[in-house]
């Protein structure tokens, strides 16, 4: 018998024995703060503002589609949407008469239902756990029955793309011509896997990912209704640690307040997450870019020490390489939103200021290789050290523009090198540099890395265009000749492999290598015979003949590359750099690249 909430229970047995509860006194369970705060309309919907204005026009306007697709990373509030869609569509009021709304629903007892998962008309389906062509022909068969209390009968199919192949053909027919009482609400996060012919049957909506200044106002505002106090840093890292997910995000900040009831603090989600303190990443990476290897390495074990991922402190360098690169680029930036705080913003934006762009590009290649060391080592704290350790010396490297500058500089003292380095069939050998005429050398390509690419640059100055050929003396003018008459593939050929054995006025003697074409002394002649208006012989002999001229191009680059790598800039950026190797030497003319 209840009295006034009380709730009197009669022992069985012992009639004059009875114990009164209560019901205040009777614990609710508890519900994680991602049932607890989930959306119930389109107004409380956080950071989807272009799928709320489209489909509140679309309810307002009577322009309802027939099939919904929604689509995006988990946590963004798909499933949480489809709910709230259906509930707009059969919104009927207290009353029992209103028309679908995209306002408040509570005064629903349907939209109530729907709410709790209880209504017959809104049918909730997990394609991950039902597949097969059986679970759509289910489907297919309650859609020719009129709804019983609701105005549209509603699907709501998770994880639509788990449906195998026959089962999205059973339901291609019907998805694109279903009763005028049925709806369809698709979600699923990888839209990839979709057919496209479901797809051009529905209206898709992306939802993007939350950013973190929405989050952190969403979860402040979660704090004051639990009454529990944050701090604005904590609140800041469980947004960035979310990754735009509130579901992530509310899942954290549950576990944060079972942490404290009190008050959220950065330090306590700090150790709960394993996460770097953004200021100390900041003077890690500033530390490691002025060269100041002691203190970073302190900074680097004291992150260790209070319990930071190695592989985290990895990603955390790397996510401000790319906010000081953005500011650097552009300083207005730091005026934009950013997942940091506005102090460390500014910070941020004075070190960027300070550092030039190749450095920037340097420090993003080595982190970026750096963390798939970290994440592949046996162990990450010794691989994080090494990286750092690597950004230290990187940073005494000077820019490429500098290196340039530097080598001119010792070519004006009288330092040069020879240069000659033939790179198609009509090249020759370069003039030697003179004191006037210094090489240059560029520094690694796209910054530095283990087994990077080197590109050697040598500048070489010419004061007058090459006379043109008068007669053939040369195997060289022989190619000249050939190319010159657009005959490129017998040019490549001579060039390839043809010895010169003896080359006089209108007769030549070669040896071809084993690879060459049978005809290619033929063909010769009579090329030759037909530039030089002249009668040519063209004759194969077994003397060893001089080597060919891809052969001497290749020896002469050979040379050069020795006496790149003989330089005291080379060995400086190799001893820093000892994986690298030259894979290209170019020549300059005039300021132009050969």
């Amino acid at each position: 018998m209840l009295y006034d909430g009380d709730i009197d229970f009669l022992l069985a047995g012992d009639v004059e024995s009875s114990y009164i509860y209560n019901m205040s006194e009777v614990q609710v369970p508890y519900r994680v703060l991602a049932r607890k705060y989930r959306p119930q309309n389109f107004d409380e919907l956080i950071g989807q503002d272009a799928l709320v204005r489209t489909l509140t026009n679309a309810i307002e306007s009577g322009r309802i589609a027939h099939a919904f697709m929604l689509t995006g990373v988990r946590g963004v509030g798909k499933t949480t949407t489809a709910r709230i869609i259906a509930k707009a569509l059969n919104y009927v009021g207290p009353d029992g008469k209103a028309e679908p709304t995209t306002g408040d629903t509570d005064d629903c007892a349907l939209c109530k239902a729907i709410s709790e998962d209880r209504h017959p008309d809104v049918i909730e389906m997990d394609a991950a756990s039902r597949t097969g062509v059986d679970d759509i022909r289910e489907i297919l068969d309650g859609i020719r029955y009129a709804p019983s209390e609701a105005r549209y009968k509603i699907y709501i199919i998770d994880e639509v793309h788990m449906l195998s192949k026959n089962a999205f053909n059973a339901l291609l027919k019907t998805l694109e011509e279903p009763p005028e009482h049925v709806k369809f609400i698709f979600a699923t996060t990888e839209i990839r896997k979709v057919p496209i012919t479901v797809l051009s049957r529905c209206q898709r909506f992306d939802l993007r990912r939350v950013d973190v200044p929405t989050l952190s106002t969403h979860f402040i505002s979660i704090c004051e209704k639990e009454g529990v106090k944050c701090e604005e840093a904590a609140i800041g890292m469980i947004a960035r640690a979310s990754d735009g997910s509130v579901r992530d995000g509310l899942s954290i900040l549950d576990q944060a307040m079972a942490l404290d009831s009190e008050k959220i603090t950065a330090q306590g989600v700090e150790d709960m997450l394993g996460l770097a303190d953004r200021a100390k990443s900041l003077d890690l990476l500033e530390r490691a870019l002025t060269g100041d290897m002691p203190e970073a390495l302190e900074i680097m074990d004291d992150l260790y020490s209070n319990g930071a991922d190695a592989v985290v402190v990895m990603q955390d360098l790397l996510d401000l390489t790319h906010t000081l690169t953005k500011l650097r680029a552009v300083p207005e930036a730091k005026d934009m939103k950013h997942a940091m705080a506005a102090d460390e913003v500014k910070r941020a934006a004075e070190l960027a200021g300070k550092l030039t762009m190749p450095t920037l590009g340097k420090t993003w290649q080595i982190l970026l290789k750096g963390l798939a060391e970290v994440q592949a080592a046996p162990n990450p704290q010794s691989a994080a050290e090494m990286v750092i350790i690597r950004l230290a010396y990187a940073a005494d490297l000077p820019d490429p523009a500098d290196l340039i500058k530097k080598i001119q500089e010792q070519g004006d003292s009288g330092a040069g090198m020879p240069v000659s380095t033939p790179s198609g069939p009509t090249s020759s050998p370069s003039p030697q540099p003179t004191a006037s005429a210094p090489a240059t050398v560029e520094a690694p390509r796209g910054g530095p890395r283990g087994g990077g690419e080197m590109v050697a640059l040598a500048i070489v100055p010419q004061d007058s265009p090459p006379q043109a050929l008068t007669s053939i003396k040369t195997l060289e003018d022989v190619v000249s000749a050939l190319e010159a008459q657009n005959e490129v593939v017998l040019a490549s050929q001579v060039y390839q492999y043809v010895h010169l054995v003896k080359l006089e006025e209108g007769r030549l003697e070669i040896r071809p290598e084993s690879e060459a074409p049978p005809n290619l002394a033929q063909n010769l002649g009579q090329a030759l015979s037909r530039i030089a208006e002249d009668r040519w012989m063209v004759s194969v002999s077994g003397a060893p003949g001089q080597p060919t001229l891809a052969q001497s191009a290749q020896a002469l680059l050979e040379a050069e590359r020795a006496e790149i790598l003989q330089m005291p800039i080379m060995k400086e950026v190799l001893s820093v750099f000892p994986e690298a190797e030259i894979k290209a030497i170019k020549h300059v003319v005039n300021g132009e690249s050969e």
